[in-house]
């Protein structure tokens, strides 16, 4: 099993439109991957801490079986989902594949 982490920064200056995000695109990534191996996904908005403002604005938890998995998912949809990106920000997401290890 493996979660695959899209982390998109709070950058001052930046925009993000949460609205899109949960309405628009996410249907359309649980959609167009559900098929390929998506098990499960969540989506987290950044809180302010004890340290202050949140690094991250939104934080989204991609569940797959395997890398290769993703991987399938990722040729078969990538362009259009990624394409996407900028109709709700104007900053560049930071992506991490994680092996779930407990």
């Amino acid at each position: 099993m493996i979660t695959v982490s899209v982390l998109y920064p709070n950058e001052s200056g930046t925009k993000f439109d949460e609205t899109y995000y949960l309405q628009k695109h996410m249907p359309l990534v649980r959609e167009r991957w559900s098929g390929l191996g998506l098990k499960d996904s969540r989506v987290m908005r950044g809180t302010p801490g004890p340290e202050g403002a949140a690094p991250y604005r939104v934080i989204t938890l991609l569940s797959f079986g395997s890398v290769a998995e993703f991987q399938k998912a990722a040729e078969a949809h990538g362009p259009e989902l990624f394409g996407d990106i900028p109709n709700f920000t104007d900053c560049k997401p930071v992506v991490q594949v994680n092996e779930v290890i407990g």
